[in-house]
């Protein structure tokens, strides 16, 4: 049995700095999550995309940010329980938590913060007969790493910003040629990410084919080409290395979804007080969290477990009272 004041369920970066405020308390902490690594979806979806609103870095790496998070908490020593999901919860006659994984092993404790993310995720395919037999060999649904596509043929179909940003970041030195597919002339990311395209499909750096989308797949074992149907002009074939079908991720709670939690369309309810769920001593911080005027940020993510940590101190110590100690008067070693 492993025992702990807060027991994370997630180790991503809001769970990460759930450790960091909880070690300024003196409180012990440990994080299980079903992915081998830590980081979650930073690590395992998109470790070398860049990210632009985290405080005092103009640009990180979402792999970097893991490791500086790392980095930051370890005075702390948490503990890790990883490649395991947890499954089921029960309490205690003492007001505890026993979180028990998939494999078997139980964590005991007096707080539970979730910081789960969206959840476990499955991409968005299209519906094309022949798409299984060249996933991984021509076809892939994320991008971990952007060396795999130097110097080759790339199309990119979508409209959100996850095409956007990587049609835009494999343009521009990376990829020998890019082009991004979308069914429609208008996108739904950011404005200057779509005006951007623009610029660089005038200029000629991506070729840009809206009202059009991929039906057809064909190559021997690997991905050789793909069939472009477009509305106004006649179907378009290409050869390519590789494409990148970004539709979206659809994630799902999992497990967790029946932990007698208050849900509400695939998120958490919680109170902004302290983001409590109606469980009490259960709570929820991040993206997997819902509440009037919720921003899924990580910055937002980070202040949601500063507040969470003192409801959690006031359940592990109920007579003692936690005055507020500044890390720029007592430094990280003073706590």
């Amino acid at each position: 049995m492993i025992e702990t004041d807060i027991l994370i369920i997630g180790a991503g970066p809001v769970g990460l700095f759930t450790v960091f405020e909880a070690g300024l308390l003196k409180l012990k902490c440990h994080l299980i999550d079903s992915l081998p690594q830590i980081g979650g979806q930073c690590s395992e979806i998109y470790p070398k995309k860049p990210i632009y609103d985290i405080p005092a870095y103009p640009s990180i790496l979402a792999g970097d940010l893991s490791d500086k998070l790392m980095e930051q908490i370890a005075p702390f020593k948490p503990g890790f329980t990883l490649g395991e999901t947890a499954v089921s919860i029960e309490e205690t006659e003492d007001n505890q938590f026993i979180v028990t994984t998939n494999k078997g092993t139980k964590h005991k404790a007096k707080n539970i913060a979730i910081a789960g993310g969206l959840g476990v995720f499955t991409p968005r395919k299209p519906p094309i007969p022949t798409i299984k037999q060249f996933e991984d060999k021509g076809i892939d649904y994320i991008v971990k790493d952007p060396e795999k596509f130097r110097d080759k043929k790339v199309v990119i179909s979508g409209g959100g910003d996850s095409a956007l940003d990587w049609a835009i970041f494999l343009a521009e030195g990376v990829a020998k040629e890019v082009s991004l597919v979308h069914r429609s002339k208008s996108f739904r990311g950011h404005l200057d990410s779509v005006q951007k395209i623009m610029d660089m499909a005038t200029e000629g750096k991506i070729d840009l084919m809206t009202d059009s989308e991929v039906f057809e797949l064909k190559g021997d074992s690997d991905l050789e080409t793909v069939t472009i149907k477009t509305k106004e002009a006649e179907n378009t074939i290409k050869k390519v290395d590789y494409w990148l079908p970004l539709f979206g991720l659809t994630p799902k709670l999992g497990p967790i979804a029946k932990w007698g939690l208050e849900i509400e369309k695939n998120a958490i309810k919680v109170d902004t007080f302290d983001y409590s769920t109606n469980r009490e001593g259960i709570y929820a911080v991040g993206d997997v969290n819902t509440y009037p005027g919720k921003l899924k940020l990580i910055l937002c993510g980070f202040h949601e477990a500063t507040l969470m940590v003192q409801s959690a101190f006031k359940r592990v110590h109920p007579d003692k009272n936690n005055v507020l100690k500044y890390t720029t008067v007592n430094g990280v070693n003073g706590f």
